[in-house]
């Protein structure tokens, strides 16, 4: 590890993929679940900015968290999804996985990943970064046993995929950088925490 011991780190996300992108870079931290009203934030938001939404479900999971831990560095984290000009949220079942996926289908979606970083109930830095996916003209034979295989899991990812899985079949291309489509903007970050003294630089 090259985490500098005199300062620490909490994650405030529950996704599996941060922890994974966070561990593998050879940080140190913490998880501690933001408790936050998403619902509410969304609804005073412009559901046509997806990438302004990013950053604010972020900033508030940040500042949840450092509000209760003020010495620790705090960092916040949420995706958005836009397509077809709105705001697409998380599938509720797996019938609402395949009406969604069977709409992306031909098409291109943006997937937006915000991050902030909150110190002593403030947050000090936020940023976002989007990639673009094309989705590939799957079949329906194929999205029938790409949902039998993946199954409720999904149901926890916006777009109703994980790249690093099955779901890697979905798409044809994708641009831009593959820590955003995992859900974190993971250089910039690592910048920021080299910056604040959580990294060694």
């Amino acid at each position: 590890m090259v985490t500098a011991p005199s300062e620490r780190l909490i994650l405030a996300s529950k996704s599996a993929a941060r922890r994974s992108m966070l561990s593998e870079a050879g940080v140190s931290f913490a998880v501690q679940v933001a408790d936050v009203d998403e619902d509410a934030v969304k609804a005073v938001h412009d559901p046509a900015d997806a990438a302004g939404l990013a950053i604010e479900l972020a900033r508030v999971k940040a500042l949840a968290v450092s509000r209760h831990d003020a010495d620790a560095w705090v960092l916040g984290a949420d995706q958005t999804l836009s397509f077809d000009g709105g705001l697409v949220s998380k599938a509720g079942s797996l019938g609402e996985a395949r009406a969604r996926l069977q709409a992306m289908r031909g098409r291109t979606h943006q997937l937006h990943s915000g991050a902030a970083l909150a110190h002593k109930g403030q947050v000090v830095w936020s940023g976002v970064d989007t990639a673009t996916m094309r989705v590939r003209d799957f079949s329906d034979a194929f999205l029938d046993a790409y949902l039998a295989t993946e199954g409720e899991g999904l149901l926890a990812c916006v777009g109703a995929y994980r790249l690093e899985g099955m779901g890697a079949q979905l798409f044809e291309a994708v641009e831009g950088d593959y820590f955003t489509v995992l859900g974190l903007p993971l250089w910039p970050v690592l910048a920021e925490l080299r910056r604040a003294g959580v990294l060694r630089s």
